[in-house]
């Protein structure tokens, strides 16, 4: 069945799903420090809603069905349907004909390394081949693996009398379903790909998460870097700040999707990641001579500016942009 285009959202303030379910008291969960398992029933009454996690997370779907979008592409999850979604930002779409439940175990990259550390060979899947990995990866539900999500599901009933190094065991139990299973070797090959770096690469979390409205604490995070040295990291390998190249790669997009598509300015504004329209026109005409509207209709084409434009060329293996 083929699912309608990737829905679109008015900017707001992005929600941080990790942090809700870890800081919030009335969901049933189980939280060490560098994982956290609960029961999710999605609280929210719309049926599109944007999120950010700085912790990747696997899903299992209990009731329910949601769409996920990413970068254009749409993953439709159903009922018994399992996922494993990288750290980052995303756009869901919700039905509200059944209640969307799931099981959500959300691990850090530093839990997947020190797991392949303590568990080598048995848990080697291999030299991978590739070096790009889904944003959204689909797991390979087995018996086995569904029997331990109802099981765990089962603990959450214990809440705090569980002690912490049995879930440890459980989420190690997880990540030994996962690897051992030849079905799910794409998710398995990322795994061991994160072990070739202590810190998420610049060039994945910034092409993937522009045109989203975040803070600059969050694209750190992302990173896996604190704030200053997201900064330092960024200026070294870009030679232009964060915050100048989020606003040249926003306005080349956007320009693109004046030309491209039938979207309205406001819509526009908004998909490529500005806050709002004041500021969108502002810098849009400060960059094109053009407001945006007036842009789209004279059919005016911008030329190129090497110190403004985004550059697709790459410097150390970085998007970069002239300084």
């Amino acid at each position: 069945m083929a699912l309608s285009p990737v829905p679109r959202l008015r900017s707001v303030m992005m929600f941080d799903l990790f942090r809700h379910f870890k800081e919030n008291p009335k969901y049933n969960k189980l939280v060490g420090s560098e994982y956290l398992f609960t029961e999710y029933q999605c609280p929210v009454q719309t049926d599109q809603f944007q999120f950010v996690s700085e912790l990747n997370f696997i899903s299992f779907v209990i009731s329910g069905k949601k769409d996920w979008f990413v970068s254009g592409e749409a993953y439709p999850v159903r009922e018994g349907d399992a996922i494993f979604v990288r750290k980052g930002a995303y756009t869901t779409r919700q039905y509200f004909d059944v209640e969307h439940c799931m099981l959500t175990f959300f691990i850090s990259d530093d839990f997947i390394r020190n797991f392949f550390r303590e568990n080598e060979p048995a848990a080697s899947s291999g030299p991978g081949s590739k070096t790009t990995y889904s944003q959204i990866i689909r797991l390979d539900v087995n018996p086995p693996l569904k029997s331990m999500f109802f099981g765990m599901f089962n603990y959450l009933k214990m809440g705090k009398d569980v002690p912490r190094r049995l879930v440890e065991l459980k989420f190690n139990e997880l990540m030994f379903n996962i690897v051992l299973n030849p079905r799910n070797h794409e998710l398995s090959h990322f795994f061991r790909s994160l072990d070739q770096s202590r810190k998420t690469s610049l060039d994945y979390v910034m092409t993937n998460h522009f045109q989203y409205d975040l803070e600059m604490e969050d694209f750190a995070r992302l990173s896996g870097r604190s704030l200053s040295t997201f900064k330092r990291d960024f200026k070294a390998s870009y030679r232009v700040t964060p915050g100048k190249w989020l606003t040249a790669k926003r306005l080349e997009y956007a320009k693109n999707l004046l030309i491209n598509s039938d979207l309205n300015v406001n819509e526009v504004c908004f998909e490529s990641g500005f806050r709002n329209t004041t500021h969108f026109n502002r810098a849009f005409k400060e960059k094109y001579s053009l407001p945006p509207g007036q842009f789209r209709l004279s059919g005016k084409r911008a030329g190129h500016d090497p110190c403004i434009e985004t550059s697709y060329e790459k410097q150390e293996g970085f998007l970069s942009v002239c300084a």
